[in-house]
């Protein structure tokens, strides 16, 4: 196969501590990568810093200092020490209030909100701006966590790396798997609770399943549809420093749009594709049925393609109660190109399932130390 295209066009998002940290796309022979974000026509790199905020060519001289001093509040901000809070209780002050106290312009707030804060439109500005805080907080963590450029990190060989390396280490704790078996039927018992898995004539018992929803189509209901666009092209996209790999998020104001729109290009560098040539995504929420039209913006950010393909996807949530039946039922992938809303799903059902929050307040310097 001369291709690895993944299904879900994500970034990698590595959790750790309490919150979700998004690691950047290592400069090696393994990962590569910058982060980028769409301003009107030219793409730029995101500012997620102080310093970064008076080099950024996406403000000018008076607005780079109001945007310096929100970063340093931002970066200062302690939720346990008060001190920091500058007498605002982010709980009841809006995103929009935090945002007018600096005096910041509609475009620094668009790639604040959108490219930093990773929100899917706009109405987190009257939303409690502790969670835009945490978010701006927790990307420069991640891009501060190895001296690469960029918070995101992806596989070498693609996404399929990590189901796979899920079933090797499930296997050593005893996990059996039974792989591409066909029409799988859920079981359940005269309470209406699951009691195994059918699949060419054999049963596999089980007290609970975990699945999404093309599993149990009567379980779920349908909350949104997705267009997207995979190119495959013999260049990186233009205007991104020749990067092998890079996200541009383009903010819904720009397009007159209700939702964002996403980029993710990879390469041959990420063994996903023969030497020379380059795998785009373009997607979106689907707010018409004519995926190559609304795409356009996107589309025409990748400059000459060899190859385009369309398609669009339904979205569903589950509508089940699982302490009646047991299963667990994930939400469907979404437009975006990083993995922050598809974590977040997947933590809420391992308390669903386990009636626990995971604790992954783990230190990394230290674990690293212990394997070297």
């Amino acid at each position: 196969m001369d291709f690895s295209i993944s299904a879900p066009n994500k970034h990698f998002v590595f959790c750790n501590a309490k919150d979700i940290m998004v690691l950047h796309m290592d400069r090696n022979d393994y990962y590569g990568g910058e982060s980028t974000s769409l301003n009107l026509i030219q793409i730029h790199k995101v500012p997620a810093t102080d310093m970064e905020a008076l080099k950024s060519p996406l403000m000018g001289i008076f607005e780079k200092r109001r945007a310096r001093k929100f970063f340093i509040y931002v970066q200062d901000y302690n939720e346990s020490d008060p001190k920091t809070h500058e007498g605002m209780d982010l709980t009841r002050v809006s995103t929009r209030e935090l945002i007018a106290k600096y005096g910041l312009d509609d475009n620094t707030v668009d790639f604040i909100g959108h490219a930093l804060a990773l929100h899917r439109d706009d109405r987190y500005l009257d939303e409690p701006a502790l969670d835009t805080v945490k978010r701006m907080k927790l990307y420069a963590e991640s891009l501060a966590r190895f001296a690469g450029g960029s918070p995101y990190i992806y596989p070498l060989y693609g996404l399929g790396e990590l189901p796979q390396a899920f079933a090797r280490l499930s296997a050593v704790y005893g996990g059996t798997y039974m792989l591409n078996k066909p029409e799988c039927k859920v079981e359940f018992d005269e309470e209406g609770k699951v009691c195994g898995v059918t699949s060419e004539g054999e049963t596999a018992k089980c007290k609970k399943v975990v699945c999404d929803p093309s599993y149990l189509p009567n379980k779920t209901r349908k909350v949104g549809k997705v267009a997207r666009a995979i190119a495959i092209m013999s260049h990186p996209i233009p205007n991104t420093n020749d990067s092998h790999s890079a996200q541009v998020i383009l903010p819904q104001k720009q397009l007159g749009r209700k939702s964002d729109m996403y980029l993710f290009c990879c390469s041959y560098s990420h063994n996903v594709a023969p030497k020379g040539k380059f795998i785009a995504f373009v997607s979106t929420e689907a707010e018409t049925d004519h995926p190559e039209t609304e795409l356009k913006p996107g589309i025409d950010l990748l400059g000459p393609v060899d190859e385009i393909f369309f398609e669009t996807y339904d979205r569903y949530e589950p509508v089940n109660e699982p302490s009646l039946d047991n299963c667990f039922i994930s939400t469907s992938y979404d437009a975006t190109t990083h993995f922050e809303s598809t974590v977040v799903d997947v933590l809420n059902m391992y308390t669903l399932i386990t009636g626990k929050v995971l604790d992954l307040n783990v230190d990394l310097s230290a674990a690293s130390a212990a394997e070297e």
